[in-house]
């Protein structure tokens, strides 16, 4: 072979070597973000490529996917803290609520005010999600998606075929529970996971009412946890362990929605992201599943928003950030997204056409005004961080141990309320 064949065939080569690993990686981009959040199950990674294949397919900026596999926003905020100390931050960052705030003070999230203004966000946004992604007066998150806490997911055909109808009171539950559990079907799908027992115990404090679970979680007024309402709350989490099945495994939220979804339970309290998991299983809401509030909660949206961050580490990055940013708030996304999420779209003016009744009746309660928003604490939109770890410990620790009294978890939470500061 001689010099002048040799060159043309090592460039073919190497053409085509790169051409091969570019399909093994999914494609070459010209740039990408590395997104940190903790999305994990079945219809949730589905809302996440979404996400990624419009950027891709508008923007050509690649999503480097960075996934905490614990699948809850404790889990990712230590694993993104470790990494900022050691200045290994990701580009974008799954960072809800409060956090938001909390971070941007310290100075490391990008200001998204340029993105705003150029979307017209204050306009297009409902009031509660734009004031929830500011900081000081500035933008420091995209927003996604609205969910609903206080949301009982039951499955219709089993309810059906054992004649229990669904309950519009908690006498009505506990009926309803103990012809179920006669029939050898667990009534309520449930995890001894922390975050999943307090997420029920939030449902079941807003039965007391809005104001009250406000000045519990949001407010932290001293009077609210010697209140009898707060016992009674307690109690109720207490009494219906009975209906959990025994034992009480600590699973994955996902894990509690296969066993309502394959029959094996008939109830469970969760947010409407289950929704969108029963959907990915191939089930049909009005059909296959219903969804409704939880017992004496139906005039409350006990919500959590969900919320991207640019970090302020990476500056060259931060044209591509901004493009992320501007593609979650475009119409179609947050309409695609949320279809596939089981969340709302955070927009003024959502297509509810296309919206399942679970999500119209949702939005239309969020959109109703602050009388029904009420921000949960499990989901970091109530309290600082610091708050909401010890709170949560706390309920956890009330509801394993049958031993541990309802005034002592008064007296317990009274002092968390009391001794830390709060910082708004």
């Amino acid at each position: 072979m001689t010099e002048t064949t040799f060159y043309p065939l090592r460039k073919a080569m190497c053409q085509l070597a790169c051409l091969l690993l570019s399909v093994a990686c999914g494609g070459a981009r010209a740039e990408s973000l590395q997104v940190l959040h903790w999305w994990k199950s079945v219809s949730e990674r589905k809302a996440v490529d979404l996400i990624a294949a419009r950027l891709a397919a508008e923007s050509d900026i690649g999503w480097h996917d960075s996934m905490i596999p614990s699948g809850s926003g404790a889990g990712a905020g230590i694993v993104l803290r470790s990494r900022m100390l050691a200045n290994d931050a990701p580009e974008v960052a799954q960072v809800n609520g409060i956090v938001v705030r909390d971070w941007a003070r310290l100075h490391l999230l990008l200001d998204l005010d340029a993105v705003a203004a150029a979307g017209k966000w204050d306009k297009q946004l409902l009031p509660t999600v734009a004031e929830a992604i500011k900081s000081d007066g500035h933008v420091y998150a995209a927003p996604i998606g609205i969910h609903r806490m206080n949301t009982l997911f039951y499955n219709r055909k089993l309810l059906a075929r054992l004649h229990v109808a669904v309950p519009a009171s908690w006498a009505q539950f506990e009926q309803a529970a103990a012809k179920l559990q006669q029939a050898g079907v667990v009534p309520l799908a449930q995890s001894s996971e922390p975050w999943q027992v307090t997420t029920l115990f939030e449902a079941l404090v807003l039965i007391e009412g809005g104001d009250f679970h406000r000045d519990l979680f949001q407010r932290r007024h001293a009077a609210a946890y010697t209140d009898p309402r707060l016992a009674t709350a307690l109690q109720r989490l207490r009494s219906l362990k009975k209906w959990m099945g025994n034992p009480i495994a600590e699973r994955s939220w996902d894990e509690s929605m296969r066993e309502l979804a394959d029959g094996r339970a008939a109830f469970m309290v969760m947010g409407d992201w289950a929704k969108g998991e029963l959907v990915s299983r191939g089930l049909n809401v009005d059909e296959d599943f219903g969804c409704t509030a939880v017992p004496g909660t139906e005039r409350y949206h006990l919500y959590n928003i969900d919320t991207l961050s640019m970090l302020a580490a990476r500056e060259p990055h931060r044209a591509a950030q901004e493009k992320l940013a501007a593609l979650i708030m475009s119409p179609a996304l947050q309409n695609d997204y949320n279809q596939i999420k089981g969340s709302i779209p955070v927009l003024r003016n959502p297509a509810l056409a296309k919206m399942d009744s679970c999500a119209r009746a949702s939005w239309k309660l969020f959109a109703s005004g602050a009388e029904a928003q009420v921000p949960s604490l499990v989901h970091r939109m109530a309290t600082e961080e610091i708050v909401r770890d010890a709170i949560v410990a706390e309920v956890h620790r009330y509801f394993l141990d049958d031993n541990v009294s309802v005034a002592d978890t008064q007296r317990r939470l009274g002092t968390i309320a009391r001794t830390l500061i709060k910082s708004r």
